[in-house]
């Protein structure tokens, strides 16, 4: 970097503000690394961008503590993000819903279970629930099943229809998982929609004594982690966006999925990732609070509560 010589000698401009020459000649060279810092900063964020867009500040904040060590990069949280605003890298949040229950149906519906239930280990509960992701012409639909204890996405599947079969392979998909173990005592919690009540479903939770629990007042908040499972996937994988077909809807879904479980750290664990979360037992610490106007209403309808 080059500087205009002064007017005057630098030892008189110095002496006159109380520094040295070579106090001043210091300053320059650690603004000129700070600079440095933030450009490598900068272009290391956007290459995370490229594959996770619309992770937000927080948990990139934490995701890149490990990177900034081993760089010799110290930033505080503050800091941190006025480089993200200074550099047009903070998310505008996006809320999207779509209506994919029909709770209008003759078919059995089975109580809640969950109703402050103490999990204490991944495979005690999982939550199901679909959404839709929207083609030029018309949706597909996709399914989940999400361990509440981990918040690994366990199994899922996208089909071009609201028909049980795309609901039952993310289940298959799931129970795939914990072939071979011995008897876990497993919950799955969804809706009354009409897919997760119809026979085939049922019948494959009965065979592999697997616990039913449904929702019962229709309250959003009975199974809002898979809500939330939905909107993260949409907001922050840019699921929410328009495809130009259903294969390449199917294929971005299982990349977003597969980065959530192995990349993306979650706050409420301790921001593991869920692939590691998944690997433990015991208390996990949450790294979040509800906020103040919805913390009681948030108090009241609490599905579950981490032992």
């Amino acid at each position: 970097m080059s500087y205009q010589r002064p007017l005057v000698a630098m030892k008189t401009l110095c002496e006159l503000f109380g520094y040295g020459r070579q106090a001043w000649y210091e300053a320059v060279k650690r603004k000129d690394r700070r600079t440095d810092d933030e450009r490598l900063l900068v272009a290391q964020i956007r290459l995370i961008r490229l594959q996770h867009h619309k992770v937000g500040a927080e948990k990139l904040y934490f995701q890149m503590k490990d990177w900034c060590i081993a760089h010799g990069i110290n930033i505080g949280r503050d800091k941190f993000f006025n480089i993200l605003r200074d550099n047009g890298l903070m998310i505008r949040r996006r809320t999207r819903k779509a209506v994919t229950t029909n709770s209008r149906h003759n078919l059995r519906r089975y109580p809640n279970l969950i109703r402050d239930i103490e999990i204490s280990g991944p495979n005690q509960l999982w939550v199901s629930d679909m959404t839709y992701l929207t083609l030029p012409r018309g949706f597909v639909y996709m399914s989940l099943v999400t361990d509440a204890y981990s918040r690994k996405i366990v199994g899922w599947s996208v089909h071009k229809s609201l028909q049980t079969e795309g609901p039952l392979l993310a289940l298959k998909k799931a129970l795939r998982t914990i072939m071979g173990k011995e008897s876990l005592n497993l919950i799955h919690h969804s809706d009354r929609g009409v897919q997760y009540c119809s026979k085939s479903y049922i019948q494959v939770l009965k065979d592999n004594k697997v616990n039913i629990s449904m929702t019962e007042n229709g309250d959003p908040y009975e199974n809002a982690l898979a809500e939330r499972m939905n909107r993260t996937l949409k907001e922050e994988f840019t699921l929410g966006r328009t495809f130009f077909s259903y294969e390449q809807a199917k294929q971005l879904a299982s990349e977003a999925i597969r980065y959530y479980n192995h990349s993306r750290p979650h706050a409420s664990c301790n921001y593991l990732t869920p692939e590691k979360a998944h690997e433990r037992s015991g208390p996990m610490i949450k790294k979040w609070r509800p906020a103040k106007r919805t913390a009681g209403k948030m108090q009241n309808s609490v599905i579950y509560k981490s032992a």
